[in-house]
């Protein structure tokens, strides 16, 4: 069983922002910025590539809900996936990075794609 479906299930306690019967939201451990809420469904879903549109669409509202709890639904923020592993994506059960809290910069390229541009 992943960190997440731990996390999910309650067996591994988190800073939670906002919990229902099918999504969890919790502070990240490592923030990258001010705000770095971690957006996960409580169904174990492997990668984005994975999910069904079903889930997505109620993700949706769940995560505009966790925007305005933590205030950043006006002023701007940042909402993250890695898909696979090329794609940065470390933990194999979906999660969305809300990132926000001030004006953030972009630099995540990887330094070969500099030399294409």
């Amino acid at each position: 069983m992943c960190i997440f479906c731990k996390i999910a299930k309650g067996e591994i306690s988190s800073n939670k922002v906002l919990e229902n019967d099918n999504f969890i939201a919790f502070h990240d451990l490592y923030p990258k910025a001010p705000i770095h809420i971690l957006i996960i469904p409580k169904e174990h879903v492997e990668c984005f590539q994975e999910v069904s549109g079903e889930i997505m669409a109620n993700m949706t509202s769940f995560i505009q809900e966790v925007a305005k709890i933590t205030g950043v639904d006006k002023s701007g923020y940042r909402l993250v996936t890695n898909n696979g592993d090329d794609g940065g994506q470390e933990v194999h059960h979906l999660h969305f990075h809300l990132l926000g809290g001030g004006k953030l910069a972009w630099d995540h390229f990887h330094e070969d794609s500099h030399k294409s541009l």
